[in-house]
């Protein structure tokens, strides 16, 4: 028996092996051991398939298929909801999962099918919201006509007794008022500027008001002071500067630090000051030393507005627009960051300026403006560089510049003869022309040479400053030298007396005798020679014209005394007119 049992064990051990192909599997007896719970002899042990207690226990998972259950119906009642709200509609939504129970079954996922998370059918949400129904834009032209010139004069009658620039606020905002319906869009100014010619600007946005809206606004302006006016003026700056600020940065997508920009126009604002500026022009002019000193009114980008006022001013008044136009914008042309556009501009206002009619008779009455010259030295002298520069320094403003300079230049001349304030004006202008004569540019040297000898003939002064100035200055005087040379006749005309240049080319024909025999250096040797030519030419026609003065004097006296001989009874008018002759 034992041999038997052997040998059955051999079997069981090879086919064993022969199963496992000589791998053995080893366990740890002492970690396989779990510690069985003692039975409960009073709670049998029941199987649990499917969760279903074998003793008919109710079944564990009921709570949560009754709220997938509550979950389903509400979603159908929502469904139904807007079924019924949507009547006719055939739309077919489109199938989403829900997301929000996972661990249901296919069942649980159907249901849900076109369900957003928050209960309601995803095709819900796409509903197309009605549009409100647009508001009618409102033009410039509309709001304009609706102003009524009898409300306004009532309006304006009830502003008496308030302080001025509350009163000038008030005018403002009742034309804010008139206009509170027409949106930005309808009215974008900084466009306007910026792409508008001079003519077009001039007309804007008062092209849309009434005569009679206009007139009675005028007149109640120009009641107001002058201080007053100003303040309004910088106030109304301040207002469209800021929303010139607010549109570049929304345009440069800037977000921090800028106000929101608003949908109303500024049209009230600019119709305002624009009727301020034209029935109350000089009221700028008080507050151009502010606009000039102040940074905050300068740059390119507020040129277009800058200009836009003197415009208007000058509407108003010519003389006004040219003192505005060369005392604050022609300093401008040679500044360093003046670009083509602003120098367009600039050129745009005068050349508009002195197109108007019976311009050039207006601007020469008032050539002195309550003590001021439209056109003083110093511009005039920005003037005269900026028309004749250098060859290769001309641009194609240059031309305009040549266009306008005859009719600039006899604004900034013009004044009585020999009077005192023209003496001033004329010993201020030699100071800078007999600079410029001595220049390189022939034709600068040229036009500031026919300057100085404007200044002669304007003060005797001048003749002594020359002197003094003579020596450091030898380019320039020859150049004056030369031009009173070639040009004798046309200059002789107008001078009124020639004693004090006669006395001028003595004083300078001894000192270049003195500087020749000094051993200057061979190129003002030259100078010095070409001033001796030139001086020793004028001394030949001073003598003969000398000359001939004496003789026609005698001349005069002999025809006098002839006369009297032959009718001793001659009226007195004929004396007068040979006492004039004989001084002339």
């Amino acid at each position: 028996m034992e041999s038997v049992d052997l040998h059955e064990t051999n079997i069981a051990t090879a086919n064993a092996n022969h199963i496992d192909h000589g791998w053995q599997k080893v366990s740890y007896h002492k970690r396989q051991r779990k510690t069985k719970p003692n039975a409960d002899p009073e709670k049998p042990n029941l199987a649990r398939p499917n969760g279903n207690l074998t003793n008919g226990a109710p079944h564990v998972f009921r709570a949560l298929e009754q709220q997938s259950e509550d979950r389903r119906r509400r979603i159908l009642e929502s469904q139904r909801a807007y079924a019924a709200a949507e009547a006719g509609a055939n739309s077919k939504p489109k199938n989403r999962r829900s997301d929000l129970d996972d661990d249901d079954d296919d069942d649980d996922s159907s249901d849900l099918e076109g369900v957003k998370a928050n209960g309601k059918p995803a095709h819900e949400e796409k509903k197309v919201k009605q549009k409100k129904p647009k508001k009618p834009k409102v033009t410039v032209s509309e709001a304009a006509s609706k102003i009524d010139p009898a409300d306004l004069s009532n309006y304006l009658a009830e502003l008496k007794g308030e302080q001025p620039e509350i009163q000038m606020q008030k005018f403002a905002d009742c034309y804010g008022k008139a206009f509170h319906e027409v949106l930005a869009g309808q009215f974008p100014w900084v466009k306007m500027f910026r792409e508008s010619t001079v003519i077009k600007l001039a007309d804007i946005p008062l092209s849309h008001i009434s005569d009679a809206v206009y007139k009675t606004s005028a007149d109640w302006v120009s009641q107001q002071s002058l201080e007053a006016l100003g303040f309004f003026i910088i106030w109304s700056l301040d207002i469209i500067l800021e929303d010139l600020m607010a549109q570049q940065a929304s345009a440069k997508g800037s977000k921090k630090g800028v106000q929101q920009i608003s949908s109303k126009s500024k049209v009230g604002i600019f119709v305002a000051l624009a009727m301020v500026l034209r029935r109350k022009p000089d009221a700028l002019i008080i507050v151009l030393p502010r606009l000039r000193e102040n940074s905050k009114y300068q740059g390119q980008d507020k040129l277009p507005v800058i200009l836009w006022m003197m415009l208007q001013a000058s509407q108003g008044d010519l003389a006004v627009g040219m003192y505005l136009w060369a005392h604050h914008l022609l300093p401008i042309v040679c500044g360093k960051n003046c670009n083509p556009q602003s120098r367009d501009l600039i050129l745009q206002l005068v050349e508009w300026i002195l197109s108007a009619s019976k311009a050039r008779s207006i601007l020469i009455n008032a050539a002195v403006r309550k003590g001021e010259r439209l056109v003083p030295p110093s511009s005039y002298e920005i003037l005269m560089r900026v028309t004749f520069p250098a060859s290769s320094a001309r641009v194609k403003a240059t031309d305009r510049f040549e266009a306008i300079y005859l009719a600039l230049k006899e604004v900034a001349l013009a004044g009585s003869h020999g009077s005192k304030a023209m003496r001033q004006v004329s010993h201020q202008i030699f100071d800078f022309a007999v600079k410029a004569a001595g220049e390189s540019s022939p034709e600068l040297s040229k036009e500031a040479a026919g300057t100085v000898i404007w200044c002669l003939n304007q003060n005797a002064d001048c003749y002594r400053q020359w002197e003094k100035v003579y020596l450091d200055n030898l380019e320039a005087s020859v150049a004056v030298l030369k031009r009173l040379s070639e040009e004798w006749k046309e200059h002789t005309v107008k001078f009124v007396t020639l004693d004090p240049l006669r006395e001028t080319i003595r004083t300078f024909r001894s000192t270049n005798e003195k500087a020749t025999s000094g051993g200057a250096d061979a190129a003002r040797q030259a100078l010095f020679q070409d001033a001796e030519k030139y001086c020793k030419h004028l001394s030949g026609k001073l003598s003969r014209g000398h000359g001939c003065m004496k003789t026609l004097a005698f001349g005069v006296v002999a025809l006098a005394i002839g006369a009297a001989a032959v009718s001793p009874n001659m009226d007195a008018w004929d004396w007068n007119k040979l006492t004039v002759v004989f001084s002339s």
